[in-house]
């Protein structure tokens, strides 16, 4: 196997959470990864089965309905679900309050608080966040979903696409702009399900991550409560930065988990699988692509739990986020290139886990600013 997935920070409280994560994907996801995937959703009720063993609200504080704990114990919990659910698409999904609901946390009301973070961390509802338009990408300065302020209401008009759980969210952090132009102009707003004026567009259909449903959403002259906004108006664009960064550093601890399961089932397949004589581990060529696997995800590990333990101590910066994602998307692109080859045909085939890695590694490069948005902030970091 590939180095411990374990930090060098990590104590009793990380390696309570691996076990219960890790029982929980054994028992209630890996059973039924491939099934849902294929349905392209997995059931809601998951998210109160999942909420009721306390890991839904790990990273949260226990004053807003959290289970304590802060980002390394979420990164533990996801890696453990992705390395025995086998599924990236549930992970993802079941996790889209990950980022929708800190700015809530962060910058909200009692009463937002307890309206929205409170009954999601229970898995009573869904959350979801929506800021990339159509037109815009990961240039979150042009965003043009306009929100004007009428009384005691905001008027919506836009829309978002590539939102997670967007199909069945029950809540919606949105990104809209009611100021000028620029990051100056950017607010957020807390939009309901059953608001008038607010629908899902149409769910998309992605190469990767099929368990987690993805949707276009629309506004059309959608009155949302002023009681909504979160913080000060025209104060978004610090918070949606803030969220990159946690964000960023879940991506690079996927892509490091993503990785190892990969290389976990060809070190398997290899040591299973026949060829000319004898086993596919037998051959030279064979072990040395593994070793380059192995070495691959001990350095994206190394980097990213580097990255998580700088934040920890208050010393974290846009660019080491960047670096780790950037480092980590490559990693898991080569890793599960290399898996697939090593499974040869069998690789292609969508019953093998390894089918599915492939894409879904894809989307790490592009999610949460893309790879060449990820270089310019290091550059600027680094005052290039």
């Amino acid at each position: 196997m590939a180095t411990s997935t374990a930090s060098l920070y990590e104590d009793e409280s990380h390696a309570r959470l691996r076990e219960q994560a890790r029982k929980f994907a054994q028992k209630v996801i890996a059973p039924n990864a491939h099934a849902w995937e294929e349905a392209e959703e997995f059931p809601r009720a998951l998210y109160a089965q999942f909420a009721e063993t306390g890991m839904l609200g790990t990273g949260y504080p226990e004053e807003v309905g959290g289970a304590g704990g802060e980002i390394s114990h979420t990164l533990a919990v996801a890696e453990e679900l992705v390395l025995h659910g086998k599924s990236v698409g549930t992970v993802v999904g079941l996790g889209s309050h990950g980022i929708a609901l800190p700015p809530i946390v962060r910058s909200g009301t009692k009463e937002q608080i307890d309206r929205f973070v409170r009954p999601t961390l229970r898995g009573e509802k869904i959350a979801a966040l929506a800021i990339t338009e159509p037109g815009g990408g990961s240039d979150v300065a042009r965003l043009a979903t306009r929100a004007r302020r009428d009384g005691d209401h905001y008027v919506v008009d836009g829309s978002k696409t590539f939102i997670t759980s967007g199909v069945r969210a029950d809540l919606v952090t949105v990104a809209v702009r009611t100021g000028g132009e620029g990051h100056g102009g950017i607010s957020l707003l807390v939009i309901e399900r059953g608001t008038p004026g607010f629908g899902v567009g149409r769910k998309l259909h992605k190469m990767g991550w099929w368990a987690s449903d993805t949707a276009e959403l629309v506004f059309e002259n959608c009155r949302v409560p002023a009681a909504n906004l979160i913080g000060e108006e025209n104060s978004g664009f610090l918070s949606i930065m803030l969220n990159f960064a946690s964000e960023r550093l879940f991506l690079a601890g996927n892509c490091v988990a993503i990785a190892e399961l990969a290389y976990r089932e060809s070190v398997a397949y290899a040591r299973d699988r026949r060829a000319f004589g004898k086993s596919l581990s037998g051959h030279q060529v064979v072990r040395h692509k593994l070793a380059d696997m192995a070495a691959r995800i001990a350095g994206a590990r190394a980097l990213t739990h580097e990255t998580v333990e700088r934040y920890r101590r208050g010393e974290g910066n846009p660019g080491f986020a960047a670096m780790a994602k950037n480092v980590a998307t490559d990693m898991v692109t080569a890793v599960c290139d290399e898996a697939v080859q090593i499974h040869g045909g069998a690789g292609y085939m969508r019953e093998y886990v390894v089918e599915r890695l492939y894409r879904d590694a894809r989307l790490y490069a592009i999610g949460g600013g893309t790879r060449e948005i990820m270089n310019e902030i290091i550059s600027k970091t680094e005052g290039y």
